[in-house]
This record gives C-alpha cells, sequence and structure tokens, in this order.
C-alpha cells in the first residue's frame, strides 16, 4: 500500500456559539495502492474537500491517521508528521489541484510549469520540452506562453493548473474539481491526462461533480454523509 488512512476526522470549532462543533467528516479509513484512483464523493458540505486538505495536510485532523510509504520505502504518519517532513513530501512526491491556483507574479507560463519538474530534479530543459507540449495539448496559446497567468481567463489558468500538477508524475496526487472551470473539450483532454498518469503508477484521490467522470476514473468511491452540528464534549 502506498498511502493508509485510519479512523480520520476534522471538526472545527464555532467561536461565536461557544462549544459548538462542526464534523467536517468522521472515521474515515481506506487504503490505496500505486496506479489506484479513490474517488470522493457526497453532497455538498459533507467534507469532501476538508478530507483532501487533511489528507494533503493543509488542515490538521482532529484524530486518525494517514500512513504513506515515500519512493525510498520509509512509512511516516501525515497527520502528525512535522512541517519539514511534509514540505519534503510535497515537493519531491505529493501533488495537488483545485480549482484555484496560486499565481506567482511575473512569472511566464512556461516557467511557472517547467518549474514544477526542475523542483523534483529533473534537468531545465526537459522541464521546457515536456511544458510545451502539454501547453499545446491544453490548447493554451503559443502567444501566452511567455506571458504570466495572472493575466489569463478562469479557464486558462486552471489548464495551466491541471499541467503543473502532473508534469512532474507526482506519486500521489490529490484532484478537488479540476475541471469544473472547464469547457467540455478542455475537460476531456484533461480527463485524459489523468488517465495517462494513473496508468504510470500515480495513486489519485479526487473530488468530481461529474459523478459519470467520478466513477469512470474510480476504482473504489468512497461517499461521505453531511454531518449535524454537535455540541463539544470537551
Amino acid at each position: 500500500m502506498m498511502i493508509r488512512c485510519e479512523g480520520l476526522s476534522k471538526h472545527f470549532l464555532m467561536h461565536i456559539r461557544e462549544g459548538t462543533r462542526i464534523e467536517a467528516f468522521r472515521d474515515v479509513s481506506f487504503q490505496l495502492a500505486p496506479g489506484e484512483f479513490l474517488g470522493i464523493g457526497g453532497p455538498s458540505g459533507a467534507g469532501k474537500s476538508s478530507l483532501l486538505k487533511c489528507l494533503y495536510r493543509t488542515y490538521l485532523p482532529s484524530r486518525g491517521n494517514v500512513w504513506y510509504e515515500d519512493a525510498n520505502g520509509r512509512t511516516c504518519n501525515v497527520a502528525t508528521a512535522d512541517e519539514h517532513e511534509v514540505l519534503r513530501l510535497r515537493r519531491q512526491e505529493i501533488g495537488y489541484i483545485s480549482q484555484f491556483f496560486p499565481v506567482i507574479p511575473r512569472v511566464s507560463a512556461l516557467d511557472t510549469i517547467a518549474n514544477s519538474m526542475v523542483a523534483r530534479g529533473f534537468p531545465r530543459e526537459a522541464g521546457l520540452q515536456r511544458a510545451r507540449e502539454l501547453l499545446e495539448r491544453l490548447a493554451i496559446p503559443r502567444a501566452l506562453w511567455q506571458m504570466s497567468p495572472s493575466t489569463f481567463s478562469g479557464g486558462e489558468k486552471q489548464r495551466i493548473n491541471i499541467i503543473h500538477g502532473v508534469i512532474a508524475q507526482p506519486r500521489l496526487l490529490f484532484l478537488d474539481e479540476p475541471t469544473a472551470s472547464l469547457d467540455s473539450r478542455s475537460a476531456s483532454e484533461a480527463i485524459s491526462l489523468i488517465r495517462e498518469l494513473k496508468s504510470q503508477g500515480t495513486a489519485m484521490i479526487g473530488v468530481f461533480h461529474d459523478m459519470n467522470v467520478l466513477r469512470s476514473l474510480s476504482d473504489a468511491v468512497l461517499m461521505l454523509e453531511r454531518a449535524a452540528p454537535a455540541k463539544d464534549e470537551h
């Protein structure tokens, strides 16, 4: 197994109403091997994005463990690992594609994408070549390649986001509605890229609004239910 999740839970405390606890999700467990895709489904407010953020450690889980085996065979608990270890895994092995792309000002689209490969140890020229291939494939006009994505439309930014997330072939990739803002052609091409990455051994955990797409990509689907607010027990 590459990743094993045991009893993962997340709640938020509401400071406006003291003692009120909002359960984002509760007691999630699963395991995932290389090349497998776990789909996350459920209604709005069921905690799908919160689960991904806990697995990626943007959020600290309230309870539970997330055991991850890295490329060297070393296992760590992402739920409790220190920040240096989390950052190492993000730089070298784990990727995340959300609906929003954090643009770096004054860095061109081409360099933004190529730098993702360079950061994981690939030669710069190899990064630039692969970046050009994917920019062509996702129909980003050549006139935009040397411009900062901050000037792009929402759909163009999201295509850059997807390319940036897949280009370095992470071992584990989280996907949070990556095609939500794309037209049908761009969405289809993005899904094709995701399938290729999966076939090359990348494990993935993803949320898609379109359940047909989610089921077509997934080896298994984990359905979350919306939890009601509860009084804090402590």
